[in-house]
């Protein structure tokens, strides 16, 4: 895990190079990128805290609390069937008094309210802390633009559906990053129940079993390291892996999920789990030849399988729009219902 990410100095909100990050896929860290914020240049974690309030109204948040013994760690019981921590809701100021007063006691919870959604929870934060949306990509596909607040927590390795853009704050993280290819490698957890939506890894990548999880090794191998302070931000790419550490007594991040789909495209996961029902348990004679299949259909050159018919026998194979993927869905349901 020495190989650290990508560094882009000198670049302001206004000139984020959305089309070269994602077409080049790979993490890149934007050093000092929101270090105007207000938020960012907060004197200390206390009047971070106190900035952070003027904002709230008094909606309940939800918070996750950890043990002490955990370590800040949020993830799975021993075996596996259950969380090992605790989901709660309440006034974020009430948990803001919880961080600040167990700051200094090895024995205090760990505190994580995760995944906040800015603009109702924190009404008007955004007009004085945010990135310039006069991007094309923003005007077509606006981000869901979210916060993270909590004291020293880990966010075992997972992946999001979406590009992120994470802004540091307050505070430092420690982004550990591995590319999709190393979904095996990192072991990850059953489907349900999972720490915050996603499936995140059985493996502690810092103190590694290489006996119970050989593939981690390659899996590090792979891994990109970034280190973040306030001010910085750091964006990777969709369905990459990535651990979050937040190193300090108090932290605040805020990110940007956003992706280039119409809305109407259905997540691939749903096509996953249905995989699972219709061709994980078929013969590896026919799994390969559903591999083909797939790759025609699906991962190939999405205009080749219609390419030799007339247009009015094209069907689902033309290039999908809003009223076809209802009759697409609309299709799918008849057959899961049959």
């Amino acid at each position: 895990m020495k190989r650290q990410v990508r560094v882009m100095e000198g670049v302001t909100p206004a000139d984020i190079p959305f089309d070269t990050l994602i077409a080049e896929g790979r993490p890149t860290l934007l050093r000092g990128l929101v270090a105007d914020w207000p938020l960012a240049q907060s004197g200390s974690p206390r009047e971070a805290a106190d900035y952070l309030q003027r904002f709230y109204q008094g909606r309940p948040v939800t918070a996750f609390i950890a043990r002490p013994e955990l370590a800040g760690r949020f993830g799975y019981t021993a075996d596996a069937t259950q969380l090992d921590f605790d989901s709660e809701r309440g006034d974020l100021g009430g948990y803001l008094d919880r961080i600040f007063g167990g700051m200094d006691e090895d024995a205090a919870p760990s505190i994580y309210i995760g995944s906040t959604d800015v603009d109702g929870f924190l009404p008007g934060f955004r007009t004085e802390n945010d990135l310039a949306q006069g991007h094309a990509l923003f005007a077509s596909h606006p981000p869901l633009v979210s916060a993270w607040i909590g004291n020293r927590t880990t966010a075992l390795a997972h992946h999001d559906m979406s590009h992120n853009l994470a802004c540091c704050a307050v505070g430092r993280r420690r982004f550990v990053l591995f590319p999709p290819e190393q979904v095996a490698n990192l072991y990850p957890g059953p489907l349900t129940p999972t720490p915050g939506g996603q499936v995140v890894t059985m493996t502690d990548i810092d103190r590694p079993d290489f006996e119970r999880f050989p593939g981690l090794r390659e899996a590090l191998a792979a891994a990109e390291v970034a280190w973040l302070e306030p001010g910085d931000a750091l964006y990777y790419p969709a369905l990459w892996w990535h651990q979050v550490d937040a190193l300090e007594g108090f932290n605040v991040m805020v990110n940007y999920w956003w992706n280039r789909v119409p809305d109407f495209i259905d997540t691939p996961h749903t096509t996953l789990l249905h995989g699972m029902l219709s061709l994980r348990d078929r013969p590896e004679a026919e799994k390969r030849a559903w591999r083909a299949m797939f790759d025609y259909y699906v991962f190939g050159d999405a205009g080749r399988p219609a390419a030799h018919l007339p247009e009015a026998a094209r069907g689902p194979l033309a290039p999908l729009d809003e009223a076809g993927a209802r009759r697409l869905r609309a299709g799918l349901l008849r057959r899961l219902n049959r």
